[in-house]
């Protein structure tokens, strides 16, 4: 069918972007989900508003296991929802629990970026908890480098390309999605 501007677009089941801090989740799924007439969700930001706290703070006052904790109620939460693309936090795709629960309601895309583009990305910002340490982009690189492998086991992996702009990567992953799952999205008149 067409694709015209009196056509809608339905999505299926969600569309979960996992990765680490500064691949483009929150970027790019906005984009996704503006173009798929669909919500998007931040699952940082429902967490932030449940707690009435940032993550940092979070972190802070009541540790990581806590905030893992909180991630995966909120995960679920939001899966249970009408279909949308939905943004995790970067280490949400590390639990079990969290992998299962969006493998069972979603498509799992990977965004994977080299460690130089998520430093460019991250460097500047203090509001990343598991970097506040004396060797930020050393942290950042033993992160990636043990998160990876787990990553890897989404549906779908979607790589970064270096000078991409939101539109094209948008355009170029809605093509991947749509290749990798052709009765994900439909269209409707």
């Amino acid at each position: 069918m067409k694709r015209g501007t009196d056509m809608r677009q339905r999505l299926r089941r969600h569309i979960v972007l996992v990765g680490m801090m500064g691949a483009g989740k929150s970027a790019l799924g906005s984009e996704l989900a503006r173009r798929l007439h669909v919500p998007f969700t931040d699952s940082d930001h429902e967490i932030e508003a449940a707690a009435a706290m940032s993550i940092s703070e979070i972190f802070a006052r009541d540790g990581e296991a806590f905030f893992r904790d909180r991630e995966a109620q909120v995960i679920a939460r939001i899966l249970k929802e009408s279909p949308r693309v939905i943004s995790t936090g970067g280490g949400a795709w590390m639990q079990e629990r969290n992998r299962a629960a969006i493998k069972a309601a979603g498509l799992s895309v990977w965004l994977a970026c080299d460690l130089e583009t998520l430093w460019h990305r991250v460097r500047q910002r203090s509001t990343r908890p598991l970097l506040q340490t004396a060797d930020p982009k050393g942290t950042l690189a033993r992160l990636l480098a043990e998160r990876d492998p787990t990553y890897a086991l989404a549906e779908l992996t979607f790589p970064a390309r270096p000078g991409d702009s939101v539109d094209a990567a948008t355009t170029r992953l809605l093509d991947a999605i749509r290749a990798a799952d052709p009765d994900l999205v439909t269209e409707t008149p």
